[in-house]
This record gives structure tokens, C-alpha cells and sequence, in this order.
């Protein structure tokens, strides 16, 4: 990073600006750009004479543009696509001379702004740097729109799969929600968003060709109160997206650049789908929608004909709602008892050992079949497909296993990314998963890739992400609560290069991060700011 000669001139450049001038953008965001270069000249001033310039395929970037500094700066950009005398522009581009597709240069003088990208995505992730550089809520009008110093951005991830997951199954969150749960990931600069649609307490897409799995699957008629407890407050919950409300989340995405990865979790956390349809077990039922957490005995058949008719039939559906390349299938806490125990699974004359990675092989050839690929968490490493995708949360060795043995990786730990453990040991009432701790500091330790690996397996781990699970999270408030600032700790480790990464720098950029947290209204931990807590209990 060219930081050497340049960080003092760049704090020196920012810190010395009078108010008069107006306040001035600060380009030490989050995530932290690979190289700052400050230059010589006069600031840019951001006020309502500015206009965005945009080709017409950036439009929609243009379009986020405009939105940001409206909401920053009260300034209302005009947004053209040509060039006129006498008028300052921010001027979007594709442009060929950046080679990472999601890179971008980003210019600033006294002029105008461009905002280069490799393609749309990076000239979206330079719109991200411009407006977490803004100052917040400042007005419009001389002096007053924000100063932008004279500076030249070079940037670029280090990871391709940037992610979150968040469970809709053990509870339900709004399609407005989960809308502003991928605002967040945009945010952060973040291109996946891993959503995790079923599991034993609830089903939550429309599947047509098998409805019960809405009518019957999407809801369960109490829930267990706390952690290791058997009191159940008998309290119906429920809920589940349409088709149409899935699609419309998808372009949702889409236009910011994210994916959505779909998860239907097989064969086992399939009790919700039991329920509806009990023909699928190995006993046969009755089941019912999972009222506890935790692992349940009752899978899916793996020796019944009819449960791959079920499975294509509810990935076809899938397929033509999600258009991601990969699909997860879950096949993680899998028993094998009630396989044991079963004609059918013991008539395909697998070992119990063997069953799964029988069931596993068949989804994944239905999939590759159909131009998608597969992506399930660690257990289905063995006995997998070579192509098979691995999502590593029993820590990072299973990762690295299947890193050496040529599977592409996502790293996502439980030791590090898991978002429903407590962030603070003295955070008695925060309600959480039982007995984890994940500190910021802890979430921002993490290398997805450590030297240990080969240089061949490096090139096999995709990125990493953070799994946000509901069990314990009955608001959404808690939710964004639980992701954040962790959430800001992990786009470092996505996106930032090892060796630019300080965990003291990190925090006083974060201290500044989280007044656009306050800004959008959303909740956030603020173990690292105690003058900032509630003095007794947390409001969700």
C-alpha cells in the first residue's frame, strides 16, 4: 500500500482543513482500501451543482449514487450521459486499464471524481469508498456538501466469495428485513449473500409442486423458551417467502451486485419437510415442525426412490428461482440411527458411514446436470465428488483438508464467524447461542488462507463468510445487533490485504464506521465504546 511518506500528509492534509472550508471526507474506510495516495491540489467540493456522469449500463450504479449523497449530503445530483462546458462532474466508467473485475481506481481533484471499476461491481465498490468517505448528514450549499481532498484510490479484494448467512428457519424475518440485512452486506462490500431457507423448525420458500411444505412445514406451534430448556411457550410462529417475494429479493441483490446462494439443508434438519410429507422417513411418522434446537434423529430415507423424486422436484424449483451458479444442499449433523434400522437404506448395502455420501453423490449429479454446482458444509467431504464445494464450520482444518485435496473452500469457522455466539463475556442479558464467545477482535484475527497450506491449496479457499443462526435471535433488532460492528471486523478479512490489516487502525476507522450504523437506524454492539452502552439491560 503506498501509505509509506503519505499516511502523515494524508492526516496531516484532512486534520488541518478549517470549517470553513467544510468538513472533509475521510478515505479511511471500511473496509480499508489497498492504496490512499494523497496529492497535491484543491479539495473537491460536493454541492448541488455536481452531476453524475454515467453511460447508460451504469445507470443502476448511478442511480445508488445519487441515493448516497441525497441521504449524506442533502444534495440532489443531477444524472446525465454527456459531457457539458463549465460543469464538475462524478464520472462513472468501465474501464479495461483496471484488470480486477471487481477493482476500481477512484480520482478526485479539484475538477471532478471519476470512478474506474474492472466492471459494474467495481465502479459500485467505488461508489462504497465515496460514501463511507462523506461526512455524515452534512447540508448542501457553499461550503457545506463536503469537501473531497485531492487523492487517487487504487483498489481491489483479496477474496472473490465475500459472504453472510442468514437463518430464516428457526425464525422468520420480513422480506423488508432481508432487504436491509443485504443493504448491509453492499455495505461492506460484500458479493454473497448465503440464505439459509430450511430446516427442522420451519420451511420457508413456496415450493408449488409440493405446497404442504408452506401450509404444513412453514410453521410449528411453539417454541422451547431459553438455552437446554424443555419449557416451551406454545406460541405459534411462522411464515414463509413466496416465489414472487424470493425473485423480487433477488434482483433486490442483483443490483448490488450479490449473489444469492440458496440453502436446503439434506438430508438431515429435515423434520419441517417430514411433517408435510412423512412418506419421506424411514419410520414413516407421524413428525412434526421442531419446536427445540439441536440435531433430531429423523432424516430423510436415503434408500427411498421417492425422496430423490422430492429432492429434484424441490431443486428444480429452486433453480429457477435463485440463479446462482451454486446451490447449497446443506448435509451437515446428519445421525445415521434411524438409517440403520431401515430395510431400505440397509438394501443399498452402504456401510452407515457410506449412506450419505450415496445420498450426497446423486444431488450433486442432479445439479451438475443441470449447470449448477454444489456447495454443502464439511461433512460431505467424504466420499464427495471432486468438484464439490466445501463450507468449512468444525473449525478451519476441515477446509484445509479439502483445500489440499483440490475442493474449492469457504472458510467459515465456528471459532471465529459465528455470529450468534456472545460478543462480550460481561454481556449477561445478550441473548445468544449457549456458551460461545467471538470478541471483534477475534473475528478480525482470522486467515482464511494461512501459510500452512500449499501454495496450490491458497488457490482453492474462495473467501470466507459469517453465519448469523436464529435459535436464539427474536427480533430483528437482535439480528443486526449480533452482526455488527463483528460483521465490519470480517469485510476486513474479505477484502483487505494480510499485511495492510492493524486491529488498533481497524478500530478507530470502525469508531468513525459506525456513525453510518446510527445514520440507517441500525443496532450494533458497542462493547468497544462502554461510554456508549445502555447503562442496564439492551433494547431490541
Amino acid at each position: 500500500m503506498k501509505f509509506k511518506g503519505m499516511v502523515l500528509t494524508a492526516l496531516i492534509s484532512l486534520g488541518s482543513m478549517t470549517a470553513a472550508a467544510g468538513e472533509p471526507a475521510n478515505y479511511n474506510v471500511v473496509p480499508l482500501p489497498q492504496s490512499i495516495v494523497i496529492t497535491k491540489g484543491a479539495a473537491f467540493e460536493v454541492d448541488a451543482d455536481v452531476q453524475i456522469l454515467a453511460p447508460a449500463e451504469l445507470q443502476s450504479e448511478a442511480e445508488f449514487l445519487k441515493q448516497y449523497i441525497k441521504e449524506l449530503t442533502k444534495c440532489d445530483l443531477t444524472i446525465v450521459n454527456k459531457r457539458a462546458k463549465k460543469v464538475r462532474y462524478i464520472e462513472l466508467a468501465v474501464s479495461p486499464k483496471v484488470t480486477a473485475k471487481e477493482g476500481y481506481v477512484l480520482n478526485i481533484n479539484q475538477k471532478g471524481v471519476t470512478i474506474q471499476g474492472g466492471t459494474a461491481a467495481g465502479v459500485f465498490y467505488g461508489i462504497q469508498t465515496l460514501r463511507k468517505s462523506l461526512p455524515i448528514a452534512c447540508k448542501c450549499g457553499k461550503h457545506k456538501g463536503g469537501c473531497l481532498p485531492a487523492a487517487t484510490i487504487t483498489d481491489a479484494p483479496r477474496f472473490g466469495y465475500r459472504g453472510m448467512m442468514l437463518d430464516c428457519s428457526r425464525h422468520f424475518w420480513s422480506v423488508d428485513f432481508v432487504k436491509k440485512f443485504i443493504d448491509l452486506l453492499a455495505m461492506h462490500n460484500m458479493n454473497t449473500f448465503h440464505w439459509h431457507l430450511s430446516d427442522d423448525q420451519g420451511w420457508r420458500i413456496e415450493i408449488k409442486k409440493y405446497p404442504k411444505l408452506t401450509t404444513i412445514g412453514s410453521q410449528r406451534s411453539g417454541t422451547i423458551l431459553g438455552t437446554n430448556s424443555d419449557l416451551d411457550d406454545g406460541i405459534p410462529h411462522g411464515g414463509f417467502y413466496t416465489q414472487q417475494e424470493a425473485r423480487d429479493i433477488v434482483k433486490y441483490a442483483q443490483e448490488r451486485h450479490i449473489t444469492i446462494i440458496p440453502e436446503i439443508d439434506m438430508p438431515g434438519h429435515m423434520l419441517a419437510a417430514l411433517a408435510c410429507y412423512p412418506e419421506l422417513g424411514c419410520t414413516g411418522g407421524p413428525y412434526e415442525v421442531g419446536h427445540y434446537w439441536g440435531v433430531y434423529t429423523d432424516v430423510l430415507c436415503v434408500g427411498n426412490p421417492k425422496v430423490y423424486e422430492f429432492v429434484e422436484g424441490v431443486l428444480a424449483e429452486i433453480m429457477d428461482i435463485f440463479p446462482s451458479e451454486v446451490i447449497h444442499i446443506g448435509g451437515d449433523e446428519t445421525p445415521t440411527v434411524k438409517w440403520e434400522a431401515c430395510p431400505k437404506c440397509q438394501a443399498l448395502g452402504q456401510s452407515k458411514d457410506k449412506l450419505q455420501a450415496h445420498f450426497t453423490q446423486k444431488v450433486f449429479g442432479y445439479l451438475t446436470a443441470h449447470q449448477r454446482r454444489a456447495l454443502g458444509w464439511d461433512e460431505i467431504l467424504d466420499g464427495c465428488p471432486q468438484d464439490a464445494m466445501i463450507m468449512s464450520w468444525r473449525g478451519s482444518e476441515p477446509g484445509a483438508k479439502a483445500a489440499e485435496l483440490g475442493h474449492d473452500v469457504v472458510m467459515t469457522p465456528t471459532s471465529h464467524v459465528y455470529f450468534d455466539y456472545l460478543q462480550s463475556k460481561e454481556a449477561q442479558f445478550e441473548p445468544s447461542r449457549c456458551g460461545g464467545f467471538i470478541p471483534v477482535e477475534k473475528v478480525y484475527s482470522l486467515e482464511p488462507a494461512p501459510d500452512t497450506l500449499s501454495v496450490e491449496a491458497k488457490k482453492h479457499i474462495l473467501g470466507t463468510q459469517a453465519n448469523l443462526w436464529a435459535e436464539y435471535l427474536l427480533t430483528e433488532g437482535l439480528v443486526e445487533y449480533q452482526a455488527l460492528p463483528r460483521m465490519s471486523a470480517l469485510s476486513e478479512v474479505q477484502w483487505t490485504q494480510p499485511e495492510l490489516k492493524n486491529y488498533d487502525a481497524f478500530k478507530e476507522r470502525l469508531t468513525r464506521f459506525t456513525k453510518l450504523f446510527e445514520f440507517y437506524n441500525y443496532k450494533y454492539a458497542k462493547h468497544l465504546w462502554p461510554e456508549r452502552q445502555l447503562p442496564s439491560r439492551w433494547q431490541f
